[in-house]
């Protein structure tokens, strides 16, 4: 492998997983808009427990009503990447606390993610998220 595809390697896979903290600051700052910026326009959120959301508009839609009742707070780390010139997959792992309905909850799982690049910035084009543990803490 050349050089330069060798750092162009390192670059993609450095923008990838900023996507990812991204993802979890806007989450942490109830930014439907920012996260949903995050997706491709036709981009999936797919969290497993109801019908995945599909396109920007709908995970903003979606978004906004959920942070608007429930405060998350996700750590996201060992973020496991695959490249593919200008597609990707990849798994980062979460560590989950939130406020629902008053009460502390944590959870832990991790996403399966797909990324695409379009017009030089990459983009999720798939995420999956999927909670080995999520409920009501004991000491909540």
């Amino acid at each position: 492998m050349e050089a330069d595809e060798r750092l162009q390697r390192l670059i993609d896979a450095e923008e990838i997983r900023n996507l990812a903290r991204r993802y979890a600051h806007c989450v942490w700052q109830s930014d439907s808009e920012g996260a949903a910026s995050l997706f491709a326009e036709e981009g999936v959120m797919d969290t497993g427990d109801r019908p995945a959301l599909e396109g920007r508009e709908a995970i903003r839609e979606t978004y906004s009503q959920t942070f608007a009742e429930s405060d998350f707070k996700p750590f996201i780390h060992n973020h496991v990447l695959e490249l593919h010139g200008d597609v990707a997959t990849g798994t980062c792992y979460l560590d989950l606390k939130a406020y629902v309905d008053g009460c502390l909850w944590v959870g832990w799982g991790y996403y399966d993610d797909d990324y695409v690049r379009d017009g030089g910035v990459w983009y999720f084009k798939r995420r999956r998220l999927n909670m080995v543990h999520y409920g009501e803490s004991a000491s909540g």
